[in-house]
């Protein structure tokens, strides 16, 4: 089955150089385990340490390059070891660091995350880079427009802005990862073919915790396909007027850290293989699910030949 589904992702590939520039957070992540987060001025025991590259876009990448995908990260890096850490993992990972941007003198996001064993739940404590941000000018458009859909979850506004508007022009679909409600968050939202949001940006957009009150309001501002990750609730998505529920596939958990980024690592694939959208959605929640099954966002990541529903299931 693994060479039929490269050889069907060959086979879609044409003359496109890359198959998804992505634009975006790179993090290296410090992970422990405990049994139950602890109360202040406590002390509390890790049974499990490890650290491990993340970030959104970055860990997306990674499971699209496993699944047999050809990628291109742009984003900032410092000039630190934390930097040179998460650039070898990309190159190690098959993923292209053309787009790799190293400020000097600057150090790169981190993150310190702390996952309780018995619940799956975990708080992370992180620091954004402190180096320029990209800028426009600084982006390979020519490599942009060479890909076959662009990816951001919007944390460089500027950049991810011009980016989304030389992909549409280019007639590249762009999917967006929107996890938190920034303050210019939604001026991707007209640029935008798959806009895939969080469930606390929804909250934060309506005020309320009705995630189709969210997909009808984001619907408004142009994505032709809107949605909201809800945890273990599995997710909504809004195509035009067609509703799709798809419930989270049950597993035992351990860590949710890279879940939300693997889902729409999985909206990406299955855009990119022509799926219909409730199968797209489908095989997102599910290798979603597998990456809780393994401590860090990355270890869990699943083949994606392993999907039943890939040829097995007609939808």
């Amino acid at each position: 089955m693994q060479l039929k589904l490269f050889q069907k992702v060959e086979k879609l590939k044409n003359n496109k150089n890359t198959d998804v520039f992505g634009l975006g957070q790179s993090c290296w992540d410090y992970i422990g385990e405990i049994d139950s987060y602890p109360p202040p001025d406590s002390k509390c025991e890790m049974s499990v340490v490890i650290e491990v590259g993340g970030g959104p876009v970055a860990t997306a990448l990674i499971a699209l390059a496993r699944w047999g995908l050809r990628c291109t990260f742009s984003g900032v890096f410092g000039d630190d070891v934390y930097g040179r850490q998460m650039i070898d993992d990309f190159r190690q990972e098959g993923v292209d660091t053309s787009g790799a941007l190293i400020r000097d003198q600057a150090s790169s996001q981190i993150a310190f995350i702390v996952t309780e064993k018995k619940s799956a739940r975990r708080t992370i404590f992180w620091r954004r880079p402190d180096g320029d941000p990209p800028m426009p000018a600084e982006l390979d458009f020519q490599h942009l427009k060479q890909s076959r859909l662009f990816y951001t979850d919007g944390l460089f506004i500027d950049a991810a802005v011009a980016a989304a508007r030389n992909a549409r022009a280019a007639g590249i679909p762009v999917l967006v990862d929107a996890g938190t409600l920034r303050e210019r968050s939604l001026e991707l939202t007209p640029f935008s073919d798959y806009y895939i949001v969080a469930r606390p940006f929804a909250r934060a957009l309506t005020n309320s915790d009705d995630p189709h009150k969210a997909c009808l309001e984001l619907q408004k501002m142009g994505p032709k396909v809107v949605g909201v990750t809800l945890g273990a609730q599995g997710s909504l998505i809004l195509d035009r007027e067609e509703w799709i529920e798809t419930p989270a596939y049950k597993v035992e958990s351990v860590d949710t850290t890279g879940c939300g980024d693997v889902f729409h690592a999985g909206i990406a694939f299955g855009v990119l293989q022509g799926w219909s959208l409730e199968k797209t959605a489908d095989f997102a929640s599910w290798a979603a699910a597998r990456v809780s099954t393994k401590i860090g966002g990355r270890a869990g990541i699943p083949l994606a030949e392993a999907y039943d529903g890939v040829y097995s299931t007609d939808y």
